[in-house]
């Protein structure tokens, strides 16, 4: 519903314009403002919050009647109850500590410029129709309009900047001179961002607008805003991210716009916000003071009228809203379909937008200091930092000698960028400054897997009901990266040292320096150089340079493995058994003795079955011939299901260790990726 009143206040400010440079009498130029005022109330107050996109996670959902669902509408009567706030903001949270699974926390965000009564209206609508008709049993949901945008999920999510789920929309009418438009509109939106992140006081308004002159006819809008709760600097990176992917993905539109959980920027050529008046004129000529007061009195009079008609219209529609019949549900549907004058559009991320000072990761990790380091490896050394805000991070600070390159160094830093799930590990930003590479993690808490699972003292500190949440997280994270994100990819050195473990236990995965993308229908491809850790390469990749989403799956039979018997599969060949891990496992198996697999503390504090179950998927995991490996989304199904027959493995392949002579040899090097045919 946008393009009629845009043209319409378009048209309609540029005749009253005319009309009183023309000199057309006091009572025409009432009437106009009369009517031009109503056209104001009617294209932005509208009679209804404009419903522009939602989203909601399928991988979370909650049964009719119950805890969940009770605590929700609780909480949702609490966002409505508070939408009066001045601040346009509020976040709460309805449910006990001690049952987590039931929490809910939400938020709302109002447009900076609305009115209190203009956010109340919105929230209202925002909080019947979220679970009404776009997320009726999602535990996870998201819904944005023009005025505002309400969220809930089951983690919090609180002071955390988010940029996914995000979408960029776009005004379907073209503009001229685009080059120069796109510049214009990026140098705006950009010069607003400090103002808005620097903004932090208690109650303040993380909001800026303003206006630039494209031609004489066409005046620019421009508007950022993040959540009042991010820190400055989070405030910063979301917008400044969101400008860049705007304006890479500007198509010569003459609006458009990025919303994402955490903040948004749009622009326009028709005024989408309240735009503050100008200041009053300075005292005319001599000898007009007369005609001035006359005017003065007239235009008065004329915005009294306006604002009063105003008002009986805003209580007419208020009354009207109260009693919409169920029609709305048809009417939204077809609104979210075809997303009125807007189009979707692909996001983009890049580097500079997550980019840290390097002399601020200095500070946080005292120097590099050697008190501050956490862990070690081929790519460098890891360190724990505080940002100065008091944020833990951990500093993966590259070698030198690395053979990491910049490539693969920006490759890891936009993968994970783009990247938001639970079981993975989350890209606060990275550093870069002459040859030094940095990337800056959340901090774990718990370091790495191998720490627990090859540590006989370490590894006795969690029970199997531990171990198998541990399993199942790194199996979603992975069901994630193949098909539930918004790109298709194979990681390609999944093990145990980038399976991190935060204070909770919870498994996240790392390490996105080998991974690589793939198109939507491709499900195959080649290198001609090897990267990531022998032990857990599939054969086909190890021997042939073939990799696919089965070559994950392969890995993470092998870490399944591993956590079971307590044992590295790289290097087990060279112990009294004279043969790999897999090959172990699969003969025990035939031989009908797969409990002595089992390190013998986990059958004390787990169920027998369950942990066969496991042995049984992660043999199905390795099996020598990639198209006989369950996927990921079945092996999901597999772990959650206590009745589900599974079907009989075959033979693993057993030589990817056995003849490789170190333990653990990691090969970085950069690959080049040419395409096979499905």
């Amino acid at each position: 519903m946008f393009l009629t009143p845009e043209t319409s206040e378009s048209e309609q400010a540029e005749h009253k314009t005319d009309h009183i440079n023309m000199g057309i009498p006091s009572f025409s130029v009432s009437m106009h403002l009369v009517l031009f005022s109503i056209l104001i109330y009617l294209s932005i107050w509208g009679e209804a919050a404009e419903y522009r996109y939602h989203f909601c996670s399928n991988q979370t959902t909650f049964s009719p009647n119950s805890t969940y669902q009770s605590n929700l509408n609780n909480l949702l009567s609490f966002l409505n109850t508070n939408s009066t706030r001045e601040a346009g903001f509020y976040n709460t949270t309805v449910g006990q500590t001690q049952t987590p699974e039931n929490t809910v926390y939400g938020l709302f965000l109002c447009r900076g410029d609305l009115a209190t009564i203009e956010c109340q209206d919105c929230v209202s609508t925002a909080t019947k129709e979220i679970v009404q008709q776009y997320c009726p049993e999602e535990k996870v949901a998201v819904v944005w309009y023009d005025e505002c945008m309400l969220r809930y999920s089951n983690r919090s999510f609180f002071s955390v900047m988010e940029d996914e789920p995000s979408k960029i929309l776009w005004n379907l009418l073209d503009i001229t001179e685009p080059d120069r438009f796109i510049q214009l509109a990026e140098k705006t939106l950009s010069d607003l961002v400090p103002g808005a992140a620097a903004n932090a006081s208690s109650g303040a308004k993380r909001f800026g607008t303003k206006e630039t002159k494209f031609t004489d006819s066409q005046t620019l809008y421009n508007l950022v805003q993040c959540l009042p709760d991010l820190s400055s600097f989070d405030c910063n990176r979301c917008l400044r991210e969101a400008i860049t992917n705007l304006s890479k993905s500007f198509g010569g539109k003459r609006g458009g716009r990025v919303l994402n959980p955490s903040c948004n920027v749009r622009y326009e050529v028709f005024a989408f916000y309240h735009v503050q008046a100008a200041a009053a004129p300075g005292p005319g000529p001599k000898g007009k003071g007369k005609s001035s007061k006359v005017i003065a009195i007239v235009i008065a009079v004329t915005i009294a009228a306006s604002v009063l008609l105003v008002i009986l219209l805003y209580c007419f529609r208020r009354r009207r809203a109260r009693m919409k019949s169920n029609d709305i549900k048809e009417e939204n549907t077809k609104k979210s379909d075809g997303l009125l004058n807007y189009q979707a559009a692909s996001e983009i991320t890049t580097v500079e937008s997550l980019q840290f000072d390097f002399g601020t990761i200095e500070v946080a990790t005292n120097k590099f200091s050697d008190d501050n380091k956490i862990g070690e490896g081929g790519f460098g050394k890891v360190y724990k930092g505080v940002l100065p805000e008091g944020k833990e991070v951990a500093v993966k600070r590259f070698s030198m000698k690395s053979l990491q390159g910049l490539e693969e160094f920006k490759n890891e830093v936009i993968l994970i960028a783009k990247l938001q799930h639970k079981n993975l590990v989350r890209l606060l930003g990275c550093g870069i400054e002459g040859e030094e590479k940095l990337l800056v993690y959340e901090f774990m808490h718990n370091k790495s897997l191998d720490n627990f699972i090859f540590d006989s003292k370490r590894r006795l500190q969690l029970d199997w009901k531990t171990y198998y949440d541990i399993i199942n997280g790194i199996a979603r994270g992975l069901l994630y990266l193949h098909e539930d994100s918004r790109l298709k990819i194979i990681h390609r050195d999944l093990k145990p040292s980038n399976v991190l473990l935060d204070h909770n236990m919870v498994a996240k995965i790392s390490d996105f320096g080998m991974a690589r993308i793939f198109s939507e229908n491709q499900n195959i491809a080649n290198t001609k150089r090897i990267a990531g850790t022998y032990g857990y390469m599939a054969p086909e990749y190890a021997m042939e340079g073939i990799f696919s989403v089965k070559s994950d799956v392969f890995s993470f039979g092998v870490i399944l493995l591993e956590i079971i018997s307590g044992k590295r599969s790289s290097g087990f060949y060279l112990t009294e058994h004279s043969q790999t891990l897999l090959a172990y496992a699969w003969r025990l198996w035939n031989e009908d003795k797969v409990l002595e697999f089992v390190d013998n503390f986990l059958i004390e504090s787990g169920s027998t079955s369950e942990i066969v179950k496991c042995i049984h998927i992660g043999l199905l995991c390795v099996e020598e011939n990639p198209q006989d490996r369950p996927t990921m989304s079945t092996v999901i199904v597999m772990l959650g299901s206590e009745s589900i027959a599974l079907p009989e493995p075959k033979h693993p392949a057993f030589s990817v260790a056995k003849f490789m002579p170190m333990d653990e040899i990691s090969v970085n090097e950069l690959s080049f990726s040419t395409i096979v045919p499905k």
